[in-house]
């Protein structure tokens, strides 16, 4: 999880701002924009809290989809080391994608409101103020969280969850179940597992099709997790939805495409090959120690 982070955060600051900013055209403009304005710190902004807690979020996401799968397998044919079925695996990353929200959605929005805060608010009725456009609202993550739960309440850490849940659902079963199938396809036969250059590829091929199924709502979760840094705009999902689509068209729900698609390669590589290495050094380990 935490080599997911490190490969994918500047990317994911970049995808963040043409989703929910404003100004800032195609991707190259935006990378030079933030890389002008900020310098290279600015790509890092709000990664110290996802950073902190992804360990928990991986190992839940991966743990509930590989004790799911097995828990079908013993249902379905009596050996939860059976190789799953596509309807297995469907259902293990429904499931994976749902647990998911309950941490996922605070990072998530800790993150982007630390991601967006400097940017230059719309509406152009807005005094400059302290906590106004250009200023920094949040000192940091804890601070961030912090101001949130005081202001907002429970409910306003949670803000983003429904367009969260599903944007997670789908784009789990857009990442889980090709990367099985690309991994079984790209390993040679009479190998009992993957190569690490094996799982790399197609963990990265799984990431950037995930990202790519679900970057329309994730606008969506981007815009309404912004929202509130100043004030707030929209009234939930469905209004956001509906806001963006007047104000913009259709393909306001492509923003960023080009970048999460990009992104979602270098991160879910890295994930994967980080999860199947350590899995395999932990069961050495254990082998070695309990033979």
């Amino acid at each position: 999880g935490i080599a997911s982070v490190v490969a994918g955060h500047p990317l994911d600051t970049v995808k963040t701002r043409m989703q929910a900013g404003q100004g800032y055209g195609n991707t190259l403009k935006c990378v030079l924009t933030v890389y002008r304005n900020e310098s290279v710190a600015g790509f890092f902004k709000g990664m110290s809290f996802p950073l902190a807690s992804i360990s928990i979020y991986s190992s839940v996401v991966f743990g509930v989809f590989s004790s799911t799968q097995r828990f079908l397998n013993q249902l379905r044919c009596g050996d939860p080391a059976a190789a799953p079925s596509l309807t297995d695996m469907t259902v293990a990353s429904i499931v994976a994608g749902v647990i998911s929200v309950g941490i996922g959605t605070p990072v998530d929005l800790v993150k982007i409101r630390l991601q967006m805060q400097t940017q230059p608010y719309k509406k152009a009725n807005v005094k400059l103020k302290p906590t106004a456009p250009g200023y920094p609202v949040y000192r940091g993550p804890i601070h961030c969280f912090r101001t949130i739960l005081q202001k907002e309440g429970i409910t306003g850490v949670y803000r983003g969850m429904v367009s969260t849940l599903l944007r997670d659902v789908p784009g789990y079963c857009a990442y889980f179940i090709p990367y099985a199938w690309f991994c079984d396809w790209i390993t040679p036969d009479g190998s009992s597992s993957p190569n690490p250059f094996s799982i790399w590829l197609a963990g990265g091929v799984a990431g950037a099709f995930s990202w790519a199924v679900c970057t329309p709502m994730d606008v969506v979760k981007s815009r309404l997790q912004a929202d509130g840094v100043y004030l707030n705009q929209y009234k939930g999902t469905l209004d956001c939805m509906l806001q963006s689509y007047q104000n913009e068209g259709l393909k306001v729900f492509f923003r960023g495409l080009t970048v999460n698609t990009v992104r979602g390669f270098p991160s879910s590589a890295a994930m994967f090959l980080g999860y199947e290495l350590s899995l395999k050094a932990m069961k050495r380990y254990q082998t070695e120690t309990n033979p």
